[in-house]
Order: structure tokens, then sequence, then C-alpha cells
């Protein structure tokens, strides 16, 4: 049996007679399956690439919704996240999706054409023999393709093909957009969950981007009290507070204004901006016996006050993606309980998804979460 990176081999796609750069000014061809691709000279660009059939276990989706993440801007204009992520070819990009079903493979029974899913974009080996998807830690295999992660192809395409299986029922009252929103809001619920965040808790969270507001949003839900929230620009500081009125902003990511505005120190810090200064700020804020919690992304080293961590017994921890966290993302969405819809401040066509790449990279564009829709 092949193994999923196997059946994803993206050279599949590269040496296809139909895979097609499209230059600057260059017309696709009329329902062409247009994806977005960057490569290691730090270029961006249209491509044109084959529709696939669905395979055994398989399904072809219309992709409706596509968020880019941070991540995916990283790859274009950096080339790598830490040293073995690496992007050495054209590579497609996109892991935040949600579409509809086209065409099933043979052997899957579960869906039909029509029916409208979030596409959860790492799918593991799940053999026996790997310790992590035995244990339910699927996150942690090493075999896992994930869309978008190099060298596999993303999911910010017209027609994808994905495994049955990794695909998620969206209810009637959750849109497309939202389905893709699954995608950062199953990350934050990964960290909650390890996190040990309990009812009343104070909490700290660093950095208002999408994950950190998302992380507003889930704190909020799961009964956080006070929440203090940090960010170097006051234009995200001002959107958190429309998402929730009674949040608290300091003006600067500094520990005595953070106790200041909190009443206290905080139990629990979720870190969602990997810089080494603001986990450092976010160590200082938090009380004896807490945790700082880290989910952002950040540089391969960095120096932490070992010694305050050690007499005040804070525990530092790290999340690598998500498992087990889809289900719960859609069902919290659908019984109103976080409303990610705000988050979407941008919206482009496919066709024009290279724009919607450098509206996302550019901090004075003012963007929160820019999809493309299709």
């Amino acid at each position: 049996m092949a193994s999923q990176a196997e059946v994803y081999d993206p050279r599949k796609i590269l040496d296809h007679p139909d895979f097609k750069i499209l230059k600057e000014g260059d017309k696709p061809d009329a329902d062409a399956n247009l994806a977005v691709f960057y490569n290691a000279n730090k270029e961006i660009h249209l491509v044109q690439k084959p529709r696939l059939k669905p395979g055994p276990g398989q399904v072809l989706v219309h992709v409706r919704a596509t968020g880019i993440c941070g991540s995916d801007v990283h790859f274009w204009k950096h080339g790598c996240i830490g040293e073995s992520m690496v992007v050495r070819d054209e590579c497609g990009s996109g892991h935040e999706s949600a579409g509809e079903v086209v065409e099933v493979g043979e052997g899957v029974n579960e869906w039909k054409v029509g029916d409208r899913v979030a596409i959860e974009a790492g799918v593991p080996c799940l053999q026996a023999s790997c310790d992590h998807c035995r244990t339910g830690r699927y996150n942690g295999c090493p075999d896992v393709v994930f869309f978008s992660t190099p060298p596999f192809h993303g999911t910010l395409t017209r027609w994808h093909v994905h495994p049955a299986q990794w695909l998620h029922r969206l209810p009637e009252n959750v849109s497309f957009e939202e389905g893709a929103l699954c995608e950062p809001l199953a990350v934050v619920l990964a960290g909650i969950e390890r996190s040990g965040l309990r009812l009343g808790d104070p909490v700290l969270i660093c950095g208002a981007g999408p994950i950190g507001l998302v992380s507003l949003l889930a704190a909020r839900a799961a009964g956080a009290e006070p929440i203090v929230i940090t960010d170097l620009v006051q234009s995200r500081l001002d959107f958190a507070k429309t998402l929730v009125p009674g949040v608290r902003t300091p003006p600067k990511e500094q520990a005595a204004i953070i106790r200041e505005k909190a009443g206290l120190l905080v139990n629990l810090v979720l870190e969602c901006t990997g810089f080494e200064g603001s986990i450092q700020t976010g160590i200082y804020a938090t009380k004896f016996g807490g945790k700082v919690f880290i989910i952002g992304v950040g540089k391969n080293e960095m120096n932490f006050p070992f010694m305050h961590l050690s007499a005040n017994e804070i525990d530092l921890a790290f999340q690598y993606r998500y498992c087990n966290q889809y289900p719960k993302a859609v069902r919290l969405v659908a019984g109103g309980l976080i409303n990610l819809k705000p988050l979407v401040t941008h919206r482009f066509s496919l066709e024009d998804a290279v724009s919607a790449f450098h509206t996302a990279a550019d901090p004075r564009l003012g963007s929160i979460k820019v999809q493309i829709l299709d």
C-alpha cells in the first residue's frame, strides 16, 4: 500500500503536462485548476495544475474559501520555517480551507456530491507502528503530509483531492469562510487544551494577530477573567476590543503595565507571536507556579530568563500544530460560542490571489484575515 507521501508526491503535479506557471498578464484557461505557488527564489505566482481524479478513499473538493496564514507568507518571503521545512522547488500554498464535495472515489460512502466540508490539512500515516498515531497524538507523526508545508502542495487551489477521512462536515449554519477559519481555531483549541486553562483564570495573550485574536475569543468562551492582550500595533488592540469589549489592552508590552491592567500576575500566558522579547515579557507577567504556553512560531534559538522561571516554578510549554480539534472547532462555531466572522477583513477571488498575498504581507494595510473565495 502506498504511503501518503507517495500518494501526494508533489512531482505528480510539477511533472504533469497540464502544469503551467502563469506570468503576470497571462489569462488562465476557462475553469482552470488555479493555485498559488511560491518557490526558492521567493517568487509567488498563479499556476494552472491538473484536475486529478479521486482515487480509492479520496474525495475531490471544490475549495470555496481559503485563508492566508502567516506561515504561507513566511514560506514565500523567507523560504523556510525552522531547519526542516524548506522551500526547494515550486510549492503550493494554503492549508486553511473549506469547500464542497464534487466527486468521490472508490470505497467512499460517508460523503456525497454537494456535501460541505472543512479540510483538515495534516494527514498522518495512521500506521500501528507509529507511536504518535497509535496513541492519538498524530500531529507528531514523522510521516505526516501537511498540505502547504514543503514539499507538499497546499489547498489554495480550485480543485483539491483529499483523503475522505480527513474532511469534517459543515452544518448549514456554518459558512465556507467560517469553515476555513476552523483551522486557526483548531490551533488555538489545541493550545488551550494543553495549557490547562480553567474557568476564572487570569490570562495574558501576547499578540493580536489572527491566532492571538482567535485565542482571545476562545479564552473568553472558556471563562478566562480577566484577559489582557498585547500588541505593538494599536489598531489590532482596538480590533480586539470590538471582539471582546471587556479585554484589557496595555499600551506597550511591559510586565508592570500588564500587572496593573490585570490587577494581578496572571496564571497563564498564551504567547502567540514567537518573538523573544514578547515571550520574556510574558514570563515576567506570570505568577509563581503559572504557565507560559507558546503557540507562536519563532527563530531556532532564543534567550530566556532561566533562573526567574526556575525560582518562580513557571512552566514553559509549546505546541506543534494540533490533533483531535476539528470536530470541536466546528461544534463551537455552529453552536455560537465562538464568532469568527469578524476576523475576515479582506476577500479576493482566486484569480486575484497573488494580490491577496501582498495584502496579507503588508501590515500597513490593516488586514486581520485575508481569504480567497471561489
